[in-house]
């Protein structure tokens, strides 16, 4: 027997999966037309027209789409506001018509424009709200239409006041069915081969739910599901019977588009169209954000297919069709792969509806309820609270307002207010951080930096007035646009003002950079941020260490200074005048200008293996001192240093270094390191954990930095006579590769 490829097992699970979507949508169909005021096949016409025909012309792999429950409201206000189910199709039509021109002008882009907290809300509040609308269903109290979602009724109740009701209105057939269906939705989860076997836990559900019903017909009451004494609150699927093509034709309405004449037409058209397209693309974020493969769906594709399925469900008498989130959660979870299982459901609809109606009639509503308790189970997990909650209350407060608003009024308008929630979220914090500022100190003196926010509207007047009147006592200010995409001409006004009027009363000189050509704003920097001739002329040695310290503190804690390498590279291209000499190592993780967090013209750097000073380095400092005018000597070892743990690991082989590694011209140099090594390492080895080992290394690196700082005193006669003489410093540090921090040493 040959095993089935992967193109066959694809197309069975998409199969399987259509089959129990369509299990579930049907009666939420018949739900939400009644819900809408508008006819049962309504809701069913939609239903086939969103899975076939909007699933052909879609481009998402997961989403279902049918007549949705967050539009029942606006469609029994339009269906009220026109007059006649007949003309509320013909403004179906022409919603259709403008929903495509949605797609065709790319209207899609909204949808990246939804907050996360508020789509995450959305899909929660869904859950909830399917546990709260299904169970009074699963124990066999079925007032409300299956399709309802809103929390205020048709029946004039509530969420909550149906929920009461049930306790007290248990039928015993549904309730078994309910428990026995639940019972097998949570097993079927825990047995690893039936989880990944391609026969979904919901369709087991159903087919047992319908054996079970006619199992207790022969019990009689109060067992047999089929007994109501309101045939209107069965607890079995209700879909119309078709014998005749006399009664189907009976039951399909047509659009009257004599109705067109209208202005009442038009107006409820662009509401539909809007709502929908709101709806669509919301559900459309939400679902790909559950798709087990993470896949996107192009939304202005999907407003394009959503205009078709409109304008053809109004043409031949259907409901508004839009992307469903519960029907798309139950085809995601029964192991969908591709929207061909979005088709199928819609022929399974087409075909059972008109030619096996009979059959659908015998599945009782609590075994569908409880596959919709346990979708929104999934959708309303506890983890999805704590997970908001762990990104904090900017995401955690929209996500509940959403969810709270959903539940205690409908789909759409809890929508929006999660919208209008965490849109005053953003513009808060807007309002509270439109910019952002920092006291740099620069080797010229410090500078106030103020950085713009990608957006810096009216409403940030007041704030950049605050931060202006707070700022320290300081000369240079420099207001920094280059992450700013829009400046309102308020703010525009306020930087010209305080730089042609305010600043130069004060004292304070102000410079621009990054403005967008549009604003003609041109650069203007009036502070030095690199070493010039004049302000190292004024710089002490202990200055400059200072400058040194302070820059090692920036970078190892993560506040460098923005500088602009562009400018610095064509201001000291003619001259430089560094302040300090540097001697590193070569070791790539102790970048010496990054470690200091120094500009372009800043220091003069010497990079050798173990950082040790011979004649060719001593002729370095002396010509960087004496002739170019540096005022400090910095000798820079560092921590687990590769040449200092070779010398250690020399010493203790007893070869020369050319046996020991295989260069030949590392006899000097790590000769040179050998003299900073305990003469009593092999003692000390014999007993060396890891850790000690390490430790070792590193106090030789310190040794060796102390060694070398001696040995430039002593034989540079130079340096050592501008030292005395108090023009520059010979110093040296320990820069720790793991934390980012020189140890200065040589300071007393």
């Amino acid at each position: 027997m040959k095993r089935s490829t992967p193109l066959v097992a694809h197309i069975s699970r998409d199969f399987v999966a259509s089959i129990t979507v369509f299990l579930v949508a049907l009666p939420l169909c018949l739900g939400v037309a009644k819900a809408s005021d508008a006819p049962f096949m309504a809701g069913i016409i939609a239903g086939i027209v969103g899975g076939i025909v909007v699933g052909l012309i879609s481009k998402s792999h997961t989403s279902v789409a049918g007549p949705a429950a967050g539009l029942t409201a606006v469609v029994s206000a339009q269906i009220a506001g026109i007059g006649s189910f007949e003309g509320f199709l013909a403004a179906l039509v022409v919603a259709g018509v403008i929903q495509f021109l949605f797609g065709v002008f790319k209207c899609g882009f909204i949808a990246e424009f939804f907050p996360s907290s508020v789509i995450k809300g959305l899909l929660t509040a869904i859950g909830i709200i399917l546990i709260l609308k299904q169970l009074p269903h699963l124990v066999g109290h079925d007032p409300d239409p299956d399709g309802e979602m809103s929390f205020f009724q048709p029946d004039n109740r509530n969420t909550f006041t149906e929920l009461i009701d049930s306790v007290f209105d248990l039928h015993s057939g549904s309730l078994l069915v309910g428990i026995v269906s639940m019972l097998i939705l949570m097993g079927w989860d825990r047995i690893k081969s039936l989880k990944s076997s391609l026969i979904p836990a919901p369709l087991v559900v159903v087919i047992c739910g319908c054996a079970l019903h006619n199992f207790l017909k022969y019990l009689g009451e109060p067992w047999d599901i089929s007994i109501c004494s309101k045939p209107e609150l069965s607890h079995l699927v209700q879909v119309p019977v078709i014998t005749t093509w006399d009664e189907l034709s009976k039951l399909l309405t047509f659009p009257d588009f004599s109705f067109l004449s209208q202005f009442s037409i038009y107006k409820a058209a662009v509401t539909i169209a809007i709502v929908a397209s709101l709806e669509t693309l919301l559900n459309l974020e939400a679902v790909d954000k559950i798709d087990p493969q993470k896949r996107r769906s192009p939304p202005s594709r999907e407003l394009t297919a959503q205009g078709v399925g409109n304008f053809l469900s109004g043409i031949i008498g259907g409901i508004p069709v839009t992307s469903v989130i519960v029907r798309s959660t139950v085809n995601i979870n029964s192991g969908a792969r591709s929207k061909l299982s979005t088709i199928l459901h819609g022929v399974h609809m087409l075909v059972f509806v008109l030619f096996l109606p009979g059959l659908l009639n015998q599945i009782p509503l609590s075994c569908l309820a409880a596959i919709l308790i346990m979708t929104g189970w999934k959708l309303a997990h506890p983890h999805n609270f704590v997970s908001m909650w762990k990104q904090g209350r900017y995401q955690f407060l929209p996500f509940i307002v959403t969810i709270v608003a959903i539940i205690f009024t409908d789909l759409l308008i809890g929508i929006l207010i999660g919208l209008v929630v965490s849109i005053g979220f953003i513009l808060r914090s807007n309002l509270k951080r439109p910019m952002t500022k920092v006291l740099e100190k620069h080797i010229s003196g410090d500078v106030f930096h103020i950085r713009l926010a990608n957006q810096v509207s009216f409403l940030n007047k007041a704030v950049l007035g605050r931060i202006l009147e707070d700022a320290p006592d300081v000369k240079h200010l420099l207001i920094d646009a280059r992450d700013t995409d829009y400046v309102d001409p308020d703010i525009l006004e306020m930087i010209h003002e305080l730089k042609n009027e305010i600043g130069p009363a004060r004292g304070i000189q102000v410079s621009l950079i990054g403005f967008q050509e549009k604003y003609q704003i041109k650069d203007v920097i009036q502070f030095v941020d690199y070493s010039s001739q004049e302000l190292r002329e004024q710089l002490t040695p202990d200055q400059v260490i200072e400058i040194l310290k302070e820059g090692n503190e920036r970078f190892y804690t993560g506040n460098r200074l923005s500088r602009d390498l562009h400018r610095q590279i064509s201001q000291t291209a003619e001259k430089q005048y560094p302040m300090a000499v540097i001697l590193g190592c070569i070791d790539s993780r102790a970048p010496t200008e990054i470690v200091f967090d120094l500009g372009v013209g800043d220091i003069f750097t010497i990079r050798i293996a173990g950082n040790v000073a011979r004649e060719k380095v001593l002729g370095s400092m002396e010509f960087a001192c004496h002739v170019a005018g540096a005022k400090l000597v910095f000798v820079m070892g560092h921590t687990s240093c590769g040449a200092v743990s070779s010398a250690v690991d020399l010493t203790l082989s007893g070869k020369t270094p050319t046996e020991f590694t295989g260069c030949e011209h590392l006899d000097l140099l790590l000769g040179e390191l050998q003299k900073s090594v305990d003469t009593n390492v092999h003692q000390m080895a014999k007993s060396w954990t890891p850790e000690e080992k390490r430790s070792f290394i590193d106090m030789v690196a310190r040794r060796n930095v102390e060694h070398t700082i001696a040995y430039i005193k002593r034989e540079s006669n130079t340096l050592s006579q501008l030292e005395k003489q108090g023009k520059i410093k010979i110093i040296g540090g320990l820069y720790n590769i793991s934390s980012g921090k020189v140890d200065f040493l040589g300071l007393h």
